[in-house]
């Protein structure tokens, strides 16, 4: 999956390091800069999230970081000390490491939280063969960490900035002022976006769903819809549009997704998955000779 990404979002890294020591940095001075051995310990249960971000972190420090478990591997944390998860080791200089500590524990616990969130939210609906979709609810700078996260966690990310997809929203189509001209909006969209771009309509009914799909709407979301209108809706503009990719979408959690897990709906998409999630709790310890 490291494979994946660009170097776009090493830029970040290097400025979350500059905003944690602008100055001095006495705590490094104290312990000074002898090479240590440090281990990270997962704390609670979990999906592991965020290898290549923790990499990058101290690979600019000039530590060695080593991984016990595999990336995607469900962790079951121990409340016993002994019994303590060992994550990863990490190698280099006392002050190095230390510098690194709190940034990398943030990525980790943050990313392994989304992924456990996408994973459990998975594991609600094994026999659905759909896909299951982050949306732009993302933290500004953050957003390819959470987008990762998702990915690690079995779900897809969705589009990822405004110029992969072309989604025209209710706020679209009140901008345009009617609703009735809803394929003029579709049609003056296509004639400038290329044509291996997909176009997606958000539809509050049946009838929009239809009008959309019908005018060269590639995706319909069904936003907000009752989960037994909604397989209604999906059964009959598949039934005339079958090449038509149905979206749901809007209030879908992971105690009701069972009910919008239809043969017919192809993605539900969740934006609870990337700003509502509980962490996964990890910490960094000085190995003690």
């Amino acid at each position: 999956m490291e494979n994946l990404l660009t170097d776009t979002w090493k830029k970040n890294i290097k400025q979350w390091l500059d905003q944690d020591t602008p100055n001095f940095d006495v705590g490094g001075y104290v312990v000074g800069c002898d090479t240590t051995t440090c281990h990270i310990y997962c704390k609670s249960n979990g999906v592991l999230a965020g290898f290549p971000f923790v990499n990058y972190i101290f690979e600019i420090l000039n530590c060695e970081i080593i991984w016990f478990h595999q990336e995607g591997s469900f962790l079951q944390a121990s409340n016993k000390k002994e019994e303590r998860v060992i994550v990863a080791s990490v190698v280099g200089p006392t002050n190095k490491i230390l510098l690194g500590e709190r940034l990398a524990l943030n990525i980790l616990s943050r990313c392994s939280g989304i992924a456990t969130k996408m994973y459990l939210t998975r594991m609600c609906v094994q026999s659905w063969n759909g896909k299951i979709a982050a949306t732009r609810k993302t933290t500004p700078g953050f957003a390819i960490i959470e987008k990762y996260g998702v990915l690690i966690g079995g779900g897809t990310t969705h589009r990822m900035d405004l110029s992969q997809t072309v989604m025209l929203k209710d706020n679209h189509l009140w901008a345009f002022q009617n609703k009735k001209l809803l394929k003029d909006l579709i049609k003056k969209a296509k004639e400038v976006m290329p044509h291996t771009m997909k176009i997606e309509v958000e539809v509050r009914n049946e009838e929009e769903a239809l009008e959309a799909a019908k005018n060269g709407a590639d995706i319909i979301m069904l936003d907000n819809f009752n989960p037994t209108i909604l397989k209604t809706a999906a059964y009959n503009i598949k039934s005339k549009y079958p090449n038509v990719i149905i979206e749901a979408s809007g209030g879908i959690t992971k105690d009701n997704i069972k009910l919008y897990a239809h043969e017919n709906v192809d993605v539900i998409s969740q934006g609870c998955l990337t700003y509502n999630y509980d962490i996964v709790d990890f910490s960094l310890k000085i190995k003690k000779e």
